[in-house]
Formats: structure tokens, C-alpha cells, sequence
């Protein structure tokens, strides 16, 4: 275990600068982001990028926690261990997904470690370990063809055992979700609990009608599925394809970077079609940047091909406890008697708002959910 800090140098924020004010924009017809990314809204988020944004700034927050690095199966993994004043803390990993990475905890991170200082109970606190995964941010990128979601997941149980932790709980959304899945099947002797908030399973096989017995709400959360597997999924599916032909316009140009991610934030979340009602402009240029600087943005994308080829998105089966936090504009939601074939459900939260990023968009509702499905774990 080493100390890390995370530090990007001035020659790496200046070529930013430098490609941000060379940027060849594309044409676009009518207004708006109905063929993508806006163009008007590209070029302000760029140039704020270029002449306003303060990285060091943002790296100063993110390095209020306390950061480390270890080497696990031949690669350096990152990771956050905030642990808390309590001696009876529980320990919790909280895994991050695509596009996103740590910089999406900021937020909770303190509440759950120190819930007296934030409007919690003592009981309540965790040791909190947020990784970011193999190929993401700060972390090694796989060297070899394979490394799937359940390999990431195998990275993660080894991390928690060398932190000496032999029970823990797992959150997480997005890839995270899955990730937290897996640890819930693989190293059920040591995960008391998972948390998710983001639950991506199918109609029970056998299923003669999967509409049966489903409320009106359900049943408008299907419709909305079955709109985002119409018109939102082609970013998955070029990922889970060529990762690597799309990597080279990415990896060269932060304006491209930045529309491939910010589309998506926008898609995804409880904005009602404005981004910055949700997100600020430094919250979305931060994550991004820790994709620029750290050029992970291939790595990052390479999950989705290795994990389509072995097909291990999830476990068919997880006995430990299980929680859900459903946000409303999540981009699944599936009804619970579909998530209970393969889940142990014992909390079940239907939220009043938030989407897909909901330590973001969301993050007082999101721990105080954690916090009451963990409580009976401890």
C-alpha cells in the first residue's frame, strides 16, 4: 500500500489548452441535441474548459480524501480508503461505473464516513473504499484480452481482503451495479450486503406474460426501457464492438471527449433536458479530465467488449441481502417481482427524483437509503 496523491502536470494541462483552442467543430442542422451533443453547448463548456475551469482546484478536493495505490494480479490499482473515528464502522465499497469514476463520490463519501457531522448517527458509519476500476482513472489498464466485469469484481474482493476487512457491503451503480452483483455471488462468505442503484435484469424465464400483475408505474418504467433500447444505445453498441476505432478521435481531441460523455450525462440524469440544472459545469469537466489527463478513455470503454464477449454482465443468482434504490429517470428500471428471481430484496426505495448518477445527482437521498438497508447488517 502506497500513499497517492493525485497530481497531473503543467505540460498535460497545457496541451488541453492547446488542443481546446484548435478544435474543428462540426456543422449542425436545427438547434438542440436531437442528432447529439449540441454544438452551442459544446463550444461554451469547451471554452469555459480552456480559460475558466481550475483543475488544480478540483484536484485539491479530490485530495481532501485519502488516496492509495497496491499492486493486484500485475496491476496498479487506485483507491480512496476514508476510513472512519468509529471502531465499529462497517466497511463499504463503492464502485463507480462508466462514464463515470470517482470523482462522482465526493459527496458522499464524507456523510457516510462521518455521518455526526452530517446530519447522521453515529451506528451509521462506514470505512468507505471507493476504487476505480482496473482501466478507469488512476488504475492500470489490462494488459490482456479477457478482463471482464467479473474480473473487475475479483480485483475488488482482493483489494477488500488485503484492507483486512473480512466483511464488508457493496454499492454500486451502472457498472458498479454489476460489479457489486458478482461480489455478492463470488465472496458471499464475506459481503453481508449489497446496495445498488441501478437494476438491469430481464423477464424471468418462462414468463408467459411479464406484464402480469405489474402496477401503471411499472409498466411506464418498461415503456421508457424499451424507448432507451430504441434511440439511446449506440454508444454501447460501437463500445462493446470496435472500443478501439473509437478511441483514437477520442483520446485525440477534448472536445470530442467531452460531447461523447456530456451527451450522456445529459441523457441519462433528472434534468428535464438541461444539464446544468443537475450538473455543474466543473462536476461534468472534472470527470472528464480525469479521462483526458490519465488517456483511459479506451481502457475504460474496453469493458463493455470483454464483457459482451464472455457475457458475465451478471450473476444468475445472489443470496445476500440486497437493497435497491430506484431514481425515477434511471435509464432501466425493472419492476421488483423481476429483480426478486435473482436478488434477495429486503429494501426496496422508490425515489422521488435523480437519474443514473445518483451520488451526483442525488446524494442525501442515496445515503440515507444506504445507511437504513445497512443497518441491519452490521
Amino acid at each position: 500500500m502506497e500513499p497517492f496523491e493525485i497530481h497531473f502536470p503543467d505540460a498535460v494541462l497545457e496541451d488541453l489548452q492547446r488542443r481546446l483552442s484548435e478544435t474543428r467543430w462540426p456543422t449542425q442542422i436545427g438547434s438542440g441535441w436531437e442528432y447529439g451533443a449540441d454544438l452551442s453547448y459544446l463550444k461554451e463548456l469547451c471554452e469555459y474548459w480552456r480559460t475558466g475551469f481550475d483543475w488544480r482546484a478540483q484536484e485539491k478536493a479530490l485530495n481532501r480524501f485519502d488516496h492509495f495505490k497496491t499492486a493486484i494480479d500485475d496491476l496498479t490499482i487506485h483507491f480512496i480508503h476514508q476510513r472512519s473515528d468509529n471502531p465499529k464502522a462497517l466497511p463499504l465499497v463503492i464502485i463507480h461505473g462508466w462514464p463515470g469514476s470517482i470523482c462522482e463520490f465526493g459527496k458522499i463519501i464524507g456523510p457516510l464516513s462521518d455521518p455526526t457531522h452530517h446530519g447522521g448517527q453515529a451506528q451509521d458509519a462506514f470505512h468507505v473504499v471507493c476504487i476505480s476500476m482496473p482501466g478507469f482513472g488512476f488504475s492500470d489498464p489490462p494488459g490482456k484480452p479477457g478482463f471482464d466485469i467479473k474480473t473487475v469484481a475479483e480485483v475488488v474482493a482482493k483489494l477488500m481482503a488485503r484492507l483486512g476487512y473480512s466483511t464488508y457491503g457493496a454499492q454500486g451503480g451502472d457498472w458498479g451495479s454489476s460489479v457489486a452483483s458478482w461480489l455478492g455471488s463470488i465472496d458471499e462468505e464475506h459481503v453481508c450486503g449489497i446496495h445498488l442503484n441501478l437494476v438491469a435484469v430481464s423477464p424471468p424465464k418462462g414468463m408467459r406474460d411479464p406484464l402480469e400483475g405489474l402496477s401503471q408505474r411499472e409498466i411506464a418504467h418498461l415503456e421508457r426501457r424499451r424507448t432507451f433500447m430504441k434511440y439511446e444505445v449506440g454508444y454501447r453498441e460501437i463500445q462493446s464492438t470496435k472500443p478501439l476505432t473509437l478511441s483514437y478521435g477520442l483520446n485525440d481531441s477534448p472536445a470530442g471527449l467531452a460531447a461523447w460523455i456530456v451527451d450522456l450525462f445529459r441523457s441519462w440524469s433528472d434534468c428535464a433536458g438541461d444539464i446544468e440544472h443537475t450538473f455543474t459545469k466543473d462536476e461534468l469537466l472534472s470527470n472528464i479530465t480525469v479521462y483526458w489527463a490519465t488517456q483511459t478513455i479506451d481502457a475504460s470503454m474496453r469493458v463493455y467488449y470483454e464483457t459482451r464477449k464472455s457475457k458475465n454482465f451478471y450473476p444468475q443468482c445472489v443470496n445476500v441481502p440486497t437493497g435497491c434504490a430506484i431514481f425515477p429517470e434511471e435509464i432501466l428500471n425493472v419492476p421488483r417481482q423481476w429483480a426478486e428471481n435473482i436478488y434477495n430484496i429486503k429494501r426496496w426505495t422508490e425515489m422521488p427524483f435523480g437519474g443514473h448518477f445518483a451520488a451526483l445527482e442525488a446524494p442525501d437521498l442515496l445515503v440515507e437509503d444506504i445507511r437504513a438497508f445497512f443497518r441491519h447488517l452490521r
